[in-house]
């Protein structure tokens, strides 16, 4: 009666290694791209030339690395199961602007890096549920002005970096920047000096309402389309609604993907691995259960 308690002992195991391997194909040691440290629950996928976020992240990760990619987009729902997240750093990517509730669910969120980027613009509300950031970083992207009330939720946030972006200090929609920086700035925030407009050298804290008397219309921007015109394949975004988008993103939104974004060779050796370790995993399986179906037959 021995035989068939053994066999089914390495049933188990096989199938908790079969599931561990499906688990664990993000990282390194099992045949992934990214390098894991699960003492500090820390995953970095820095420098791997990704073209997507990958789907198998943990979701207890605190520590997520992103940076030097080439990630030109991200879906509205990217970071949805990593509610633990403290550290977010998409720094040294290509997007051009952000889903509306990207950040949603990371309400302990520390520290986010978006900077050298090509941010055009960025959706309303976009940092309403980060209450807990300490330190954000905008720089060297290419913004022009925030959305009304963008910071007003960041009431914890000690670093903010916003230089080397163009912002237009000559059309109205710089103003509310300009005030929440003043007020900040006699709070004793830092970073907030670091704006300077893009023509006129001052600073866009300095900037007044007669600076900013133009009533202006970025070229970069557009309503997206009404809901009750939306097409049967934009209903998957069906929580963005009037957002802007930026004309030349239209294709991506609506689920076009360009050549750059077929997967890079170190993904494609990840799935060969993974699709490999499952195979072997699988056999060894069917053997266990074929020799336990044995043992019982014998008994």
């Amino acid at each position: 009666m021995m035989g068939p308690v053994l066999a089914a002992c390495l049933l188990i195991i096989l199938s908790t290694a079969w599931i561990s391997q499906a688990n664990e194909a993000l990282c390194k040691k099992d045949g992934g791209v990214c390098s894991c440290n699960n003492n500090k629950n820390s995953v970095d996928c820095s420098y791997k030339k990704l073209t997507a976020i990958p789907s198998n992240i943990p979701a207890d990760t605190e520590n997520l690395k992103l940076d030097y990619n080439k990630l030109s987009s991200l879906p509205p729902k990217a970071f949805h199961s990593l509610s633990k997240l403290t550290l977010l750093s998409l720094q040294g990517n290509k997007l051009p602007t952000l889903p509306a509730g990207v950040f949603d669910h990371l309400v302990a969120l520390d520290i986010l890096g978006l900077n050298n980027n090509k941010l055009k613009s960025l959706p309303p509300r976009v940092f309403d549920s980060l209450t807990k950031l300490t330190y954000l970083s905008l720089q060297i992207n290419q913004l022009r002005s925030v959305p009304n009330r963008a910071f007003d939720s960041l009431s914890n946030i000690k670093t903010l970096r916003l230089d080397t972006n163009p912002w237009d200090c000559t059309c109205n929609g710089i103003i509310y920047m300009a005030k929440w920086l003043k007020k900040k700035a006699d709070e004793g925030l830092g970073g907030v000096d670091t704006a300077g407009c893009e023509k006129g050298g001052k600073a866009v804290l300095e900037i007044t309402e007669k600076d900013a008397a133009s009533d202006c219309v970025s070229p970069n921007t557009t309503t997206a389309i009404p809901i009750g015109t939306m097409t049967p394949a934009s209903v998957i975004y069906d929580d963005i609604h009037e957002i802007k988008v930026p004309q030349e993103n239209f294709q991506k939104f609506l689920g076009y993907q360009e050549p750059d974004h077929l997967p890079t060779q170190p993904q494609c050796l990840m799935s060969i691995s993974g699709y490999l370790g499952l195979m072997m995993s699988l056999m060894l399986t069917s053997a266990a259960i074929l020799y336990v179906f044995h043992f019982l037959k014998k008994a």
